[in-house]
């Protein structure tokens, strides 16, 4: 399916693919276990995120059902990196796609993830024609909760207890969103904390 070309811009922030250079900030992030807290994995080695990014730094189209494209996301100012997005390729018959994001905890507050997850639903709609985006998280998972609602997305199944995931179980919940939703969403504006040299 033809992405639109890389980096992708929004209003403050630069989604493109990741590149070896991004190991350091990479790492930072990953081996932290608040970063990691609803995931399935938990905090990784230095080895790990290595391994981790050169997994990354593949996954950059979607040719076939199943593929995924991980996107590193920049601060547009500073170049810094904040998280990551990913779109995956769930269904060709059923043109459905998922959406994710894993965001430094540094950054929460300022509106970064949603600004970065709403281009993937445009993306998703717009570019590539889709007729449903999903997300899939777990429950316990407030901050992510409140994302999706931003989008416009609704919440369509909870599972309770489906899942056992570092050494528990957990519920997940499933949110979505149809195209024919899509022009009448209203992503809320993100509130936006006061940020040295940023409005």
């Amino acid at each position: 399916m033809p992405l639109p070309p890389f980096p992708i811009k929004t209003r403050r922030l630069v989604l493109r693919p990741y590149a070896a250079e991004d190991a350091d900030q990479l790492y930072r992030a990953q081996s932290r276990e608040d970063v990691t807290q609803y995931l399935y994995w938990g905090p990784r080695t230095r080895e790990e995120a290595e391994v981790a990014l050169a997994d990354r730094m593949t996954r950059t189209a979607l040719t076939v059902e199943g593929d995924r494209v991980i996107l590193a996301v920049d601060l547009a100012d500073t170049g810094e990196l904040l998280g990551e997005v990913h779109l995956a390729w769930i269904s060709e018959e059923h043109r459905t796609v998922e959406i994710g994001y894993i965001f430094h905890p540094d950054y929460a507050g300022y509106g970064y993830a949603t600004e970065a997850a709403a281009q993937l639903v445009r993306i998703a709609f717009d570019d590539l024609d889709m007729h449903r985006v999903i997300a899939r998280l777990d429950a316990d998972n407030a901050a992510s909760t409140r994302l999706l609602e931003r989008l416009g997305m609704r919440k369509e199944a909870h599972f309770v207890r489906n899942e056992f995931v570092r050494g528990r179980w957990a519920d997940e919940a499933v949110f979505a969103m149809l195209d024919s939703e899509w022009p009448s969403a209203r992503v809320a504006e993100p509130f936006v904390r006061g940020l040295p040299g940023h409005a």
